[in-house]
């Protein structure tokens, strides 16, 4: 039951000041964009604050805030707030002192602009380079399409908007601010995003504290009384199958959001274009006080929703957005500033990935392999218009809630992090890697994902080719997380067993002339 007081102008307003914002966000950095360095680094340039919010920005969506913070809050109590203390620790900190500075230094030394890039030079191998672009392109498509999710069940209970004209209304935006400003703007555009989402969970926090049925520390000592404290006693039941139990579950989770965010390429584009050794050492500390803040808060909050639903409901999507709705405290004013926060951790996400998107086609594809001689005034121009595409395409998907599409989306993360863990980590650390395996690396990650989908399917139940699939997406989270270690394993035996068989081709040769 919605029970909102003031009035609902005040809602309108806040709205209207973001998208005037953002607006101006794009028209302030054209400037900066103006070369293809420019558009797809900001000239490398970015400072510790800018780099971080960023790298933030995109780790923690809508998804979180809606989705996953009810859902695992109800099934675990305040054990969830374990992921996020894991996103902010592993995610951010140690994946910062870990990748950043090498990777900047690396994509400086092969003067790369994209990870497929980087793979190509790194490992002398164009082909990889194409292997990877067409694999980044089929996977960040579905994930950038499920970032509108979760934004439009608010922008009806707000202001009265339609699913469809909600994500016109952010595609639009996110498509315009890009297309002038190239990635100084998806910078700047991210800082302000990360102080609204850093307010925004606060205010969050704030109200489902003072609610009734929480009543601030009480309702805590409840929730830890009754079995569901951080480490939840009540959820230890019995379940039909081992990786089913809510224990389980969590590991998987923390794993997969935690180490997941290591090797998707929207994250790693942004070690590329930091300014120097002091911005990466600035933004490690930003960085993991911005998730502990934003991603505790959100699975903090998702936590309390145990005290306002003993009982779990059947749909966990919309949980926490019905029960601030249903809060007497909430006001327009408030509730104008939370959906801005919820527009802005999806916008924040979309156009990190729209702008790694269309790199990886106009540099890895259409400069590496359509067009060689393209000049960078060309290569800018495709840039800009494939942001805008990207954007737009998502957005057509999301609407039309293609089926195909929707099969991808759970897989994304997962699947980009199996195929690319251990190419990145080990072209960091071991001279030995090489493109053998970062090949098996790829295409194992590939045929893995696809085996599991169907295994989990058939082990939980399913009978048809439908059913098999349906149940074994609802595994998604552990087949990334067997994906991620299997790239770490892999890659390494990959690259000696195929640098043996070089060497033996290459001796072959030798005594053959």
């Amino acid at each position: 039951m919605l029970m909102v007081t003031g009035k609902v102008w005040s809602a309108y307003l806040i709205l209207a000041l973001f998208v005037v914002a953002m607006a101006t966000v794009g028209a302030i950095t054209y400037k900066k964009s103006k070369s293809l360095d420019g558009f797809l680094l900001g000239e490398r340039g970015m400072g510790g604050w800018m780099s971080a919010f960023a790298y933030g920005t995109t780790y923690f969506s809508a998804v979180v805030f809606i989705g996953y913070a009810g859902t695992f809050g109800l099934s675990l109590g305040l054990g969830a707030v374990w992921i996020g203390i894991a996103n902010a620790i592993i995610g951010s900190l140690v994946a910062w002192l870990v990748l950043a500075k090498r990777t900047r230094n690396l994509s400086l030394e092969y003067k790369a602009t994209t990870m497929a890039e980087m793979f190509e030079k790194r490992y002398n191998s164009g082909h990889i380079k194409l292997y990877a672009a067409i694999v980044i392109f089929i996977f960040l498509i579905p994930y950038s399409t499920s970032v509108y999710q979760g934004i439009g069940y608010l922008s009806e209970a707000v202001f009265g908007l339609d699913f469809v004209w909600c994500v016109v209304i952010m595609a639009v935006l996110v498509g315009v601010y890009l297309f002038a400003g190239g990635y100084f703007a998806n910078a700047v555009s991210n800082f302000i995003q990360g102080i609204i989402m850093l307010i925004g969970v606060v205010v969050m926090i704030v109200l489902m504290l003072k609610a009734p049925e929480v009543n601030g520390i009480n309702g805590l000592k409840k929730l830890i009384d009754s079995g569901y404290g951080f480490f939840p006693s009540a959820t230890e039941t019995a379940t039909e199958y081992w990786f089913d139990a809510p224990g389980v579950q969590l590991i998987f989770n923390i794993l997969l959001t935690s180490f997941g965010i290591w090797a998707v390429p929207q994250s790693v584009q942004k070690f590329f274009a930091i300014r120097n050794d002091r911005a990466v050492v600035q933004g490690s500390v930003i960085s993991t006080v911005f998730a502990l803040i934003v991603g505790g808060g959100a699975y903090f909050n998702g936590t309390l929703t145990r005290l306002f639903y003993p009982q779990a409901p059947a749909d966990t999507s919309n949980i926490i957005p019905n029960i601030l709705l249903s809060n007497e405290l909430m006001s327009y004013a408030v509730l104008g500033l939370i959906f801005v926060l919820v527009l802005s951790a999806s916008m924040s996400t979309l156009s990190s990935l729209a702008l790694v998107s269309s790199s990886s086609v106009c540099m890895d594809i259409y400069r590496g392999y359509i067009k060689r001689n393209a000049t960078d005034r060309q290569v800018n121009v495709l840039a800009r218009v494939l942001c805008f595409v990207f954007v737009l395409i998502s957005a057509l998907f999301a609407i039309f809630e293609v089926d195909a599409i929707v099969t991808l989306m759970s897989l994304s993360w997962g699947t980009l992090a199996g195929c690319f863990l251990g190419p990145y980590i080990y072209a960091l650390y071991w001279k030995r890697a090489n493109k053998y395996g970062a090949y098996v690396s790829i295409t194992m990650a590939l045929v893995t994902t696809v085996t599991l989908i169907f295994v989990f399917g058939a082990i939980t139940g399913g009978s048809t080719f439908s059913e098999l699939v349906t149940l074994g997406i609802k595994k998604s989270p552990m087949i990334g997380v067997f994906c991620m270690a299997q790239s770490m394993i892999v890659t390494p035996i990959g690259s000696l067993i195929g640098e043996a068989v070089s060497k033996k081709r290459f001796e072959s040769a030798g005594k053959a002339a």
